[in-house]
């Protein structure tokens, strides 16, 4: 199917028609309706309220346990750390399976992440995942700075406590300037709304980020420390923490190293956690943005570590062109094949949760850009699990 095929799905799907089906003849050519004179002073009764059909009504939760074998590809995204209900209306129409809060260090605790999951499955959602400003990409785990100790016990304090309100999942990065702005260069345009721009050139014309340069062999010496402080106990909390690549994957930014660029530097990471609950969170817009200095394409990573259970999350993402200068763009604009992304996914056996990623535009609340990249997600899963359904007796 093109990629104009699959942006009607799309719409198909936020407008509550599902799947690729198509679209009812009287939405795309409304057939001319001649009216009757009007009687004055007559009009029609208001109509009354019948409810939800039965096949509108709130879908089953899904899978408790995303990552389990024959979950399937889930559909996530982020909410607000403080939702409202006309976030979680948004959402739930837009088919929502699992959510992702970011939240504040000083918010975060055993009844907050609890109260949030009770929230979000009263309205049909699985909490999937919860990141800490203040614990994911911070600059004092990532360099080493004074703090760092107590910073590791409070990392390990909240894998315990989303472990005990059974959120299995936590996205971590290991990027030191992600909240100084140093991964912007620009802002553009995706069909009329901003979006990122990067430019290497323009990159390194920036200041130190932190004072001084940091070395790879510094930054593999901080990850090497969090891994064995937090690794064990996210093994008895039951969490899974995802490393996300260094987005842009250049090997310095701001003076500081940037060592999960590439496919070696995932494998070394691998090596240095040997755990089953240490894997990744594969953007594959940031995979693309690095081009052929990743050492993998996005479907080759996908097909070596989906099967081995190792890709926990996708950010579902795409770009005008790898580095040394990229737009981000709609999910259905860029030079990745986003089918061909879903199809691997599938045709490899993941389980885990697919998420829509730096949507031009977007907003934690809601807006139309995001319920459209949800509805071409969607869209495609439909497509794939279809593709690979098991045939049925008696069909060829």
């Amino acid at each position: 199917m093109e990629r104009r095929g699959f942006g009607i799905a799309a719409l198909a799907n936020t407008l509550g028609f599902g799947g690729v089906r198509k679209l009812p003849q009287s939405v795309l050519a409304p057939a001319a309706i001649e009216a009757p004179p009007l009687v004055p002073g007559t009009s029609a009764p208001e109509p009354p309220d019948l409810g939800d059909p039965e096949e509108s009504k709130p879908r089953a939760l899904a899978p408790l346990n995303p990552f389990g074998a024959g979950a399937g590809i889930g559909i996530g995204h982020r909410f607000p750390a403080e939702p409202g209900e006309r976030v979680f209306t948004f959402y739930r129409t837009a088919g929502i399976e699992y959510g992702s809060i970011l939240a504040r260090l000083d918010q975060v605790n055993y009844g907050y992440i609890a109260r949030r999951r009770d929230e979000m499955e009263k309205r049909g959602i699985r909490l999937l995942n919860v990141n800490v400003v203040g614990l994911h990409c911070d600059p004092v785990i990532v360099l080493g700075l004074p703090g760092v100790d107590e910073k590791l016990e409070r990392y390990k304090q909240f894998l315990r406590d989303a472990g005990k309100a059974g959120v299995p999942y936590t996205t971590y990065g290991h990027t030191a300037n992600l909240r100084l702005g140093y991964g912007a260069t620009g802002r553009g345009r995706a069909r009329g709304l901003r979006t990122r721009v990067f430019d290497e050139a323009v990159a390194k014309s920036y200041p130190l980020s932190h004072g001084r340069v940091f070395s790879d062999r510094e930054i593999w010496q901080s990850f090497t420390r969090f891994a064995k402080a937090v690794v064990p106990v996210a093994e008895e909390a039951g969490v899974r923490i995802g490393l996300h690549p260094d987005d842009p994957p250049i090997p310095t930014l701001g003076g500081v190293a940037r060592v999960f660029r590439n496919y070696e530097g995932y494998s070394r990471a691998l090596e240095i956690t040997n755990s089953p609950n240490f894997g990744f969170c594969l953007c594959v817009g940031t995979w693309a943005e690095g081009g052929r200095a990743t050492g993998k394409s996005a479907v080759e990573m996908i097909r070596q570590f989906a099967p081995t259970g190792k890709i926990f999350k996708i950010h579902f993402r795409n770009i005008d062109q790898p580095l040394p200068r990229f737009t981000e763009t709609f999910v259905d604009d860029g030079f990745l094949d986003m089918h061909e992304i879903m199809r691997e996914l599938r045709k490899a056996g993941f389980n885990g949760v697919v998420v829509p990623d730096h949507v031009a535009g977007g907003s934690a609340d809601g807006d139309t850009s995001t319920a459209y990249a949800i509805g071409y997600m969607r869209a495609l899963r439909d497509v794939v699990n279809k593709e690979f359904a098991p045939s049925k007796p008696g069909r060829a």
